[in-house]
């Protein structure tokens, strides 16, 4: 093979894995995306690991005293597949419906309030309180909304689950303690449920988010290319001589290095730090 044919070889296969590169970095960024809701579900899960799962679910039920509240809230319910968070098929018959009251106002840390004093106020608390916190994912931003709205005796933030899924969120994302702009969380209500009642004050009430999680990916590489370029002139309308310049014909130029940027191996191979002005070009 000639010497021209082995550059183009190489050129192409050295073209190729850089675009491999960036392919299989994309495929990454989509698992680290089903990961992240993953995190979010399986945290969700381990909140509910002391309970005993149950075969299927109770209707609402009413009562009332201390010792009835432990058991209605310790109650477990239908037992369900992890695949079961992720898909599934369409229901054939619409399901019942729940009517949630709207929020009228902005409560402590900006968790949207103002529901009415029943059961299906509860809920729409509870999911304002919900997405509010996940949607943040930040461990600062669970301490204040836990602060505002946990009563005393309630389970104190370190262990109160929605913690807990931000902590195994942001832990699956490598980050601190807060998401950074490059995750984007949504969770929007999908359903919920009262499971029990005592009285007009106190309620279980049970939620079901939609939760959705983004991220913008940014696959980095040094990709060197080299051509033959030559000056080109054309004449202009004041009969003097300008010009551009153009690619050369010829052979292919030898395949160039392809190294990150900055690096001893790039200062190595002969590259040099771009710098330019702009201003004279404006």
């Amino acid at each position: 093979m000639s010497r021209a044919g082995q550059n183009s070889a190489t050129d192409a296969w050295g073209r190729s894995r850089l675009l491999a590169t960036l392919a299989a970095g994309a495929a990454a960024a989509l698992l680290f995306v089903a990961g992240l809701v993953l995190a979010l579900y399986y945290g969700l899960k381990s909140a509910d690991a002391s309970s005993t799962p149950a075969t299927t679910s109770k209707p609402t039920t009413m009562g009332s005293g201390p010792g009835y509240r432990d058991q209605a809230a310790a109650a477990p319910m239908l037992q369900v597949a992890p695949d079961d968070a992720r898909h599934g098929v369409p229901a054939a018959v619409t399901g019942p419906v729940i009517e949630v009251p709207p929020a009228t106002a902005a409560g402590p840390v900006q968790v949207p309030t103002g529901f009415p004093r029943t059961p299906e106020g509860a809920l729409a608390q509870l999911a304002a309180i919900e997405t509010t916190v996940l949607q943040a994912m930040s461990i600062p931003q669970a301490n204040d909304v836990h602060a505002q709205w946990a009563l005393p005796g309630a389970p104190d933030v370190a262990t109160w689950p929605l913690t807990k899924n931000v902590q195994s969120f942001l832990a699956s994302a490598g980050q601190g303690q807060s998401k950074d702009p490059t995750v984007a969380v949504t969770a929007t209500p999908a359903a919920g449920q009262v499971k029990a009642t005592d009285g007009p004050n106190w309620v279980v009430a049970c939620v079901l988010l939609d939760v959705r999680a983004t991220i913008t990916a940014e696959t980095r590489i040094g990709y060197g290319y080299c051509e033959r370029m030559q000056w080109h002139p054309e004449p202009t309308r004041e009969n003097t001589t300008a010009g551009r310049w153009m690619i050369a014909p010829g052979a292919p130029a030898a395949t160039a290095p392809s190294t990150w940027p900055g690096t001893e191996i790039a200062f190595k191979a002969g590259w040099r730090t771009w710098a330019s002005d702009d201003t004279g070009s404006k």
